[in-house]
């Protein structure tokens, strides 16, 4: 691997780690600014989240600088940007479905749908708008690098498709800190992992997942009214397909 990719790594893990000091610092920060109580804890934690993130997505970029120019150089064996655009929003509705499908599988087992981890960064966005910019954005970014450009990119060379899709999936999943729905995230993973492979662009599974969380956030802060809308219209069957859909960031 290279020392650039064992970097980028190292910068996520850490990324996720530091919160443990960032946080009181942006309290302290908040408290001589005026801020007090749990709002200044809540505001503190938002903040950091898209502060960090930002930080991360830069080194890493900066990291990926080769990369990325030899990306651009490099045309044999890439999709043309047609098809690419094409199994971009088709990942979409992949994803999706393939997410439908588990979340039923999990309730079939007596796993109830629905994530803590969407919630409390539902709640993040309501608090401070401003971490809508890590959910839809900068963390598909660096999830996609990390585990299918990197991980699952290494293992792809030592390793057949199924393999090294399911381990850099599961790793996808844990990192996320809900084992409960880990085959939940192990479908997105699988998904964008073939994306990643049918085009040879990892803007591609990047758009995917950027335009599913993004729909995800939009769900979860409107669903009572398009829960409401829905019955009003007498669809029972979108609903049932809203309601497993629209669960997992």
């Amino acid at each position: 691997m290279k020392k650039e990719y064992w970097f980028i790594i190292i910068a996520y893990i850490a990324m996720q780690l530091t919160s443990i000091i960032g946080i009181p610092i942006f309290m302290l920060i908040g408290h001589s600014l005026g801020f007090q109580g749990e709002d200044l804890q809540v505001k503190s934690g938002a903040y950091w989240i898209v502060f960090s993130f930002l930080v991360t997505l830069f080194l890493i970029l900066f990291f990926l600088r080769k990369d990325i120019k030899e990306s651009f150089l490099q045309r044999s064996g890439k999709a043309s940007v047609f098809a690419s655009v094409l199994w971009a929003i088709g990942g979409v509705f992949i994803a999706m479905y393939a997410q439908a499908f588990v979340a039923m599988l999990e309730k079939s087992i007596g796993i109830e749908p629905g994530s803590e981890n969407t919630q409390r960064i539902i709640s993040l966005i309501e608090t401070v708008p401003m971490v809508v910019l890590v959910s839809s954005i900068v963390g598909p970014i660096l999830e996609e690098i990390v585990f299918r450009k990197i991980i699952f990119g290494e293992l792809y060379k030592r390793m057949n498709f199924f393999f090294a899709a399911i381990i850099s999936s599961v790793l996808f999943g844990f990192a996320h800190f809900e084992p409960i729905h880990i085959l939940l995230y192990t479908s997105m993973g699988l998904v964008f992992a073939f994306l990643y492979v049918r085009t040879k662009r990892i803007l591609v599974p990047i758009f995917a997942h950027m335009a599913m969380n993004t729909l995800v956030v939009i769900l979860q802060i409107y669903r009572e009214d398009i829960e409401r809308y829905l019955q009003n219209m007498e669809q029972g069957a979108h609903l049932f397909i809203f309601r497993f859909i629209g669960g997992i960031l």
